[in-house]
């Protein structure tokens, strides 16, 4: 299966529209309360592909035979792929799109659970992804010791091992001739020179995934020891610190890691909320509502764009420059009828992300109700 999903592959996403054909979109549970079997998970995939072949977005009346023939080739490719290709290990959600006359086939596994959901359109129906990334999805965890050196990435819940620099230091049967004073002073060096070792790998595996969070999983005395070690844009990165036995395993590290991903996004959040707040008041730069934030969007002034999970407006978009708005009518730009959506949360996310801005999901607190829990930050 593909890799998980990140800020790049929801950018790649975001920008496809499907130009020959249609795009479906396919979110399914696999949270084990839920799907505890393949036959009830096949049961639900099944029952979606129904949903959308009987979908509005499915049976538009400017289809041409060819895109018709295609809708039906992706819906069995679907099936077929839950029913002989398709390996859940261990992840809680899956997300799939497909557009094949447009060559397009993507299959995301999930870190957290999802809502079943299938959508039909030209574009890709991706707010359901966006409050798992920056939740710790991508993240690095970093298993240091003297000896230890672990790099693990994660995806769909899983920590993934991309580095081991792990080297075993020499023991006191090693000594030799030396004076103790002097072999400590050696193994201290070895001990120093491994850690800059792992800084040093830690900073390319950075470099090379763009920088996501980071958490160091070390013992207390050493956390000076190689945060002195490591660049000024590593130290950055780093979002919390722990510690755990130096044989503890990826899932052992993965679960002392979430405590402090979580703390973190609840920092970022309440940072971001407040920036909002303090624009807004001095009616600076920011959006409020969905009226507001839409308008904004469309014209790529968001630098981040702010939604409380599970907040939904409908929304209009013009077929021809895909401008959106809350108002219907002629698009104000090339005077195309504008056409109703459900999902303008989703059309937001699209606009944004088009755009160069950010997007935060917001888990915790209610401060967005008063203007319908959706804002923005923007950028002029």
């Amino acid at each position: 299966m593909a890799s998980s999903v990140t800020w790049d592959t929801l950018r790649q996403l975001a920008g496809f529209r499907a130009a020959k054909g249609y795009a479906i979109s396919l979110y399914l549970d696999l949270h084990p309360s839920d799907s505890p079997t393949a036959g009830d998970a096949a049961t639900r995939i099944n029952s979606l592909v129904d949903q959308g072949a009987k979908s509005n977005g499915a049976n538009r009346g400017d289809q041409t035979h060819e895109q018709r023939v295609g809708l039906r080739e992706d819906f069995e490719r679907i099936k077929h792929f839950f029913s002989e290709e398709f390996d859940r290990d261990g992840a809680h959600g899956v997300a799939v799109f497909c557009a094949g006359l447009d060559n397009v086939w993507e299959a995301l596994p999930l870190s957290e659970p999802v809502p079943d959901e299938i959508k039909v359109g030209r574009d890709l129906y991706l707010a359901p992804l966006v409050p798992l990334v920056g939740r710790g999805e991508g993240a690095v965890v970093a298993h240091v010791g003297r000896e230890l050196g672990l790099l693990y990435r994660l995806r769909a819940g899983k920590l993934e091992k991309i580095a081991d620099l792990s080297e075993e230091q020499p023991g006191q049967h090693d000594q030799g001739g030396w004076s103790q004073a002097r072999y400590q002073r050696h193994i201290d060096e070895l001990a120093k020179n491994h850690l800059k070792t792992v800084a040093g790998e830690l900073e390319r595996q950075l470099r090379r995934l763009q920088f996501p969070g980071v958490v160091v999983v070390c013992p207390e005395e050493l956390k000076s020891e190689f945060g002195a070690v490591l660049t000024a844009e590593a130290r950055n990165a780093i979002v919390g610190w722990t510690t755990a036995e130096s044989h503890a395993s990826p899932t052992e590290l993965y679960e002392v890691s979430q405590p402090v991903l979580e703390k973190w996004h609840r920092q970022r959040e309440s940072q971001l909320v407040e920036r909002w707040k303090d624009e807004a008041g001095r009616g600076g730069r920011a959006a409020s509502g969905w009226e507001e934030t839409l308008e904004s969007a469309s014209d790529g002034r968001v630098e981040c764009l702010v939604f409380q999970e599970g907040v939904e407006h409908s929304a209009c978009q013009c077929p021809a420059c895909g401008r959106v708005s809350v108002n219907g009518g002629r698009c104000p730009l090339d005077g195309t009828e504008m056409e109703q959506r459900d999902e303008g949360l989703d059309l937001a996310v699209h606009q944004v992300l088009a755009h160069g801005g950010q997007v935060l999901a917001l888990r915790h607190g209610s401060d967005l109700d008063p203007v319908g829990g959706i804002a923005a930050i923007l950028r002029y």
